[in-house]
């Protein structure tokens, strides 16, 4: 049984509300962190070596550590709840059953940082969780741990919710920071960092939910005790979200010190593939990241066993490695059809581009019109090179990481299944019943590239 410094009050009954979480050791890091001054809390930080758990990977302390501080000018943090990654609900899970351990993480970091206005950005869909926010918010004012003098310390701290209107792109956290001034959720460019001009102009740090709830554990048991955890330079615990052809999805809190293999196959967590079926590939990382294999996922290229770690799912590059990414653990089995999930996959990212760059605005949707052409029998075999010419004119090219996130899916389906792409060239009517069945089939709806 793995550590678990997240998920392991998730099942106390009562824990969504302030008197039980208390019971069982809630805001006792606030308690902590306001005997320390606000930069040994981020020392500590830097000691744990936190990860951002969002996609990047960014050391956390690191960047607190770049936040501008100056004089008469306010200091914000920002949480990104903009969940929107295709195969990603962990930080939904955190924030629907124990709210209070985000909460008591914001405080924390918002006295390490100095913010005295914070706010949670949470994605527009998940409605029902902002009543769940708002109320424990209310209830950790009501108890002295929000609002003016929190527990007699001189500093005051107010959070506020934003929900935002169902745009993937607003996860970038400078289209987020556009988005919660008013306006269109367009990306900025960077330079000027938010660390230095983020929200109205002002230094902003920007996290996302897992990230700043991993705080209250560093806190509680010290930097160096939470950097023992885990292996290398991943440590800690990190939440995954497993889904796809497995017996078990759900969410697991991993230490990171597991191999893929197990986390796939141990009744602990995936609980293997139904009805004794072939793993044909994974997608380890959330839907922007590339798919490995099944020769791959469990191996890295050198033959070594692939570990649940930032840098054994990269080992190799995009040859022959992947990202730990935002924790979207998606499993494909045997009778799962690369081309069509890729498809789905850039009909996705065409739709969520805001439009602003030309090699995304024109790129995403020339991919789905190729993709929906192959995968509906009207392909050419010259589509799957023009397919691979597009995703890379439009990786490294675009203001955010939107573009590559289109890109790297498609480049890492070419790269190791060409094979099946070939055969829906060459065999269109099979593909076609293979996929949907006669029973199902209907015409392909025409795309028009926008």
């Amino acid at each position: 049984m793995g550590k678990k410094l997240l998920i392991d009050r998730v099942g106390i009954e009562g824990i969504r509300y302030f008197d039980t979480y208390r019971k069982h050791g809630g805001y006792a890091s606030v308690e902590k962190a306001f005997k320390m001054a606000p930069a040994d809390i981020v020392e500590e930080i830097k000691k744990s070596g936190l990860r951002g758990r969002g996609g990047a990977g960014f050391p956390t302390g690191m960047k607190w550590s770049f936040l501008a501080k100056p004089e008469g000018v306010p200091r914000y943090l920002v949480c990104n709840a903009d969940e929107s990654e295709p195969g990603t609900f962990k930080d939904r899970y955190l924030m629907e059953f124990i709210p209070h351990l985000l909460i008591e993480g914001l405080v924390v970091s918002s006295f390490a940082l100095g913010s005295n206005r914070t706010f949670i950005y949470i994605r527009g869909e998940y409605a029902w969780i902002v009543d769940i926010l708002e109320q424990a918010i209310e209830e950790a004012r009501q108890n002295g741990f929000l609002g003016n003098n929190i527990l007699n310390s001189g500093f005051d701290c107010e959070i506020y919710v934003q929900r935002g209107a169902g745009a993937y792109i607003c996860g970038e956290e400078t289209a987020l920071l556009e988005s919660l001034e008013g306006k269109r959720g367009n990306p900025r460019i960077k330079p000027p960092f938010p660390a230095v001009k983020g929200l109205w102009d002002s230094p902003t740090v920007v996290n996302n939910v897992e990230t700043l709830a991993a705080v209250v554990p560093i806190i509680n048991m010290g930097g160096d005790a939470y950097s023992q955890i885990g292996i290398g330079k991943s440590t800690g615990t990190k939440l995954i979200s497993a889904c796809g052809n497995i017996n078990r999805p759900g969410v697991y809190e991993i230490d990171m010190t597991i191999s893929v293999e197990e986390f796939v196959y141990s009744d602990e967590y995936c609980g293997g593939i139904p009805n004794g079926k072939k793993l044909k590939a994974c997608i380890p990382g959330g839907s922007s990241v590339p798919i490995l294999p099944a020769n791959l996922l469990f191996k890295t290229a050198k033959g070594e066993k692939r570990m649940m770690t930032y840098e054994s799912l990269a080992d190799g590059g995009f040859q022959t490695g992947s990202m730990m990414g935002s924790g979207g653990f998606i499993v494909l089995d045997e009778d799962q059809c690369v081309v069509r999930h890729t498809l789905t996959l850039a009909r996705f990212y065409r739709h969520e581009s805001c439009g602003q760059c030309s090699p995304c605005r024109e790129g995403t949707g020339w991919m789905e019109k190729i993709l929906n052409n192959i995968e509906y029998g009207r392909g050419k075999m010259n589509d799957i090179d023009l397919l691979w010419d597009i995703q890379r004119r439009i990786e490294g090219n675009t203001i955010c990481p939107l573009g590559d996130a289109a890109a790297w899916p498609v480049a890492a389906a070419i790269r190791h299944f060409r094979d099946e792409f070939e055969w829906h060239v060459l065999n269109p009517e099979e593909s076609q019943k293979r996929n949907y069945g006669l029973a199902n089939y209907a015409e392909p709806r025409e795309v028009v590239a926008s």
